[in-house]
């Protein structure tokens, strides 16, 4: 069967919907009933980003360029927790994702490994942050959110008090990366006011270029502020170790962030 221009290869149903993987010139794409890719896996080259989203939020990087302690909210196809494992040994992942069926097509479909650097659980990853939140502090030197379902971007992790919880999880020097949808500007201005509000305006965003996402960075209390020199050296470094466009991300940066950046990089 053929459908979003592509060969569908497997194709089952949970409580939430539909989850379709679709193949097209070489390209592995996980779908939830629309045409949106959740996640992309280049089929010769499996341990490498394919998705341009997900290539954007290893501009994280560019500000911390060795986490230890990750928490991901949603997994997906799991191609950037595989690339974490797989470039960075020292990395521990928590990954919280929804849906049990999606964990299940990671693993036989986009070759997500069992690995004991990483522990998985099913739940909501709003829910999550919230009770450890009362328990624990600066748990984790970097966060990742990318918790989208069919329909667009989970309202329960764009909320004042979500991020409230992350920022209590997130250790003084780090780092908290989402995954947002910029072609819903009420929704977006919401998120951009939660996170500014939460983390002092210690924000930054990077459009991707070609696609509807943006990127969104929030950085912790007591997150060192780089100069804008050490980024460009950085990014060269950066781009030649880990093949990404890291000097495209930092332009990019620089050009739609001019009214907060420098409460995140010096000149």
């Amino acid at each position: 069967m053929y459908k979003y221009d592509g060969l569908v290869v497997h194709q089952s149903h949970d409580d939430e919907g539909i989850i379709e993987i679709v193949e097209t010139e070489g390209v592995r794409a996980l779908h939830f009933g629309s045409h949106s890719r959740q996640s992309t896996m280049l089929l010769s080259d499996p341990n490498r980003l394919h998705s341009l989203y997900a290539r954007a939020m290893m501009a994280g990087l560019l500000f911390h360029d060795s986490p230890r302690d990750v928490l991901m909210i949603g997994l997906g196809g799991g191609t950037i927790a595989k690339f974490l494992l797989h470039q960075f040994p020292e990395c521990r992942l928590k990954v919280i994702e929804f849906r049990g069926s999606v964990l299940k097509v990671a693993r036989s479909h986009f070759g997500l490994p069992f690995d004991s650097r990483m522990k998985i659980k099913i739940g909501c990853g709003a829910q999550h942050v919230r009770q450890h939140s009362r328990e624990h502090s600066e748990l984790h030197d970097l966060i990742m959110i990318d918790a989208y379902d069919h329909a667009g971007m989970a309202p329960e992790v764009s909320s004042l008090t979500f991020f409230d919880h992350c920022r209590t999880l997130l250790a003084k020097n780090g780092l908290l990366v989402i995954n947002l949808w910029g072609t819903e500007k009420d929704l977006f201005k919401q998120v951009t006011w939660n996170m500014g509000r939460v983390f002092g305006w210690r924000i930054l965003f990077l459009p991707v270029r070609g696609r509807g996402n943006i990127i969104g960075f929030a950085f912790g209390d007591q997150f060192p502020k780089p100069s804008m020199k050490s980024l460009i050296d950085k990014a060269r470094h950066l781009e030649q170790q880990y093949q990404l466009e890291f000097p495209v991300f930092l332009q990019d940066i620089k050009r739609s962030n001019t009214s907060v950046i420098n409460r995140v990089i010096t000149k």
